[in-house]
């Protein structure tokens, strides 16, 4: 099981929201490129990379820094954040990401969805934020009509590489997963999943990975010290 650290760029640095708040922000690092590294050189086998204005603005914003890291790490990254056109896609997975994550137009267009997975197999991950169960959108600033769980049925049908489940409650609060949520989606669903969102102790990824999930992200943990890396991965190993 993965354990991925997570890497949230805005305006060039690597920052953390409490709750996908655009104004609560913490900034860990003016340097996005060494922190990639760190990461990678404490033991990470893979990166989650976000960049949060572009969810916000519709188009990836911060592409130079994703550029690179991808040229300073060797692991493999995967990247979201305002991804809502098939050109911007490839442009991307050709700077050499491993996979795209599609949230805010999969809502609009699974049909776009399903021709993504065609075109490019196998490097095409979407991602369900939820709030109190519905799917929320545009840097999660609006919630529309689907729950999470009817969404992942649907959007299943595709055949996208991965599920990626983001609980918005938790994330950044340091108070645990949704665990309940994640049970109800693995019934749901084939496709792999990865939890994000909450994940703030050794207890919590013990719990998650006596889930079948693929993997977890953990962002503000990572940065506060109340998780280590190395540590995250020895409990995972012993329960695999």
């Amino acid at each position: 099981m993965l354990i991925i650290p997570a890497i949230d760029l805005k305006g060039g640095k690597c920052v953390r929201l409490t709750q996908g708040q655009k104004d609560a922000e913490t900034i860990f690092s003016d340097n996005p490129v060494d922190v990639a590294r760190s990461w990678q050189d404490q033991g990470a086998d893979y990166l989650h990379v976000v960049d949060l204005d572009g969810a916000f603005e519709g188009a990836p914003k911060n592409l130079g820094i994703v550029e690179q890291i991808i040229k300073q790490v060797k692991i493999p990254i995967e990247f979201g954040g305002g991804l809502r056109t098939t050109q911007t896609i490839k442009m991307v997975l050709d700077l050499g990401i491993d996979r795209v994550i599609i949230g805010t137009k999969a809502i609009d267009s699974p049909s776009w969805v399903n021709e993504l997975c065609t075109t490019f197999p196998g490097r095409i991950a979407v991602g369900i934020d939820a709030k109190n169960g519905k799917v929320a959108v545009k840097g999660w600033t609006s919630v529309c009509e689907w729950t999470a769980m009817s969404f992942a049925r649907e959007i299943e049908k595709a055949s996208p590489c991965a599920i990626i489940y983001t609980d918005i409650s938790k994330d950044g609060m340091l108070q645990g997963p949704n665990i309940s949520s994640l049970q109800e989606l693995f019934m749901t669903v084939k496709t792999p999943v990865i939890a994000s969102g909450g994940i703030s102790s050794l207890k919590d990824v013990e719990a998650l990975s006596k889930l079948p999930i693929a993997g977890m992200i953990i962002g503000k943990a990572l940065y506060t010290g109340h998780i280590k890396l190395s540590e995250a991965k020895q409990v995972c190993n012993s329960h695999t």
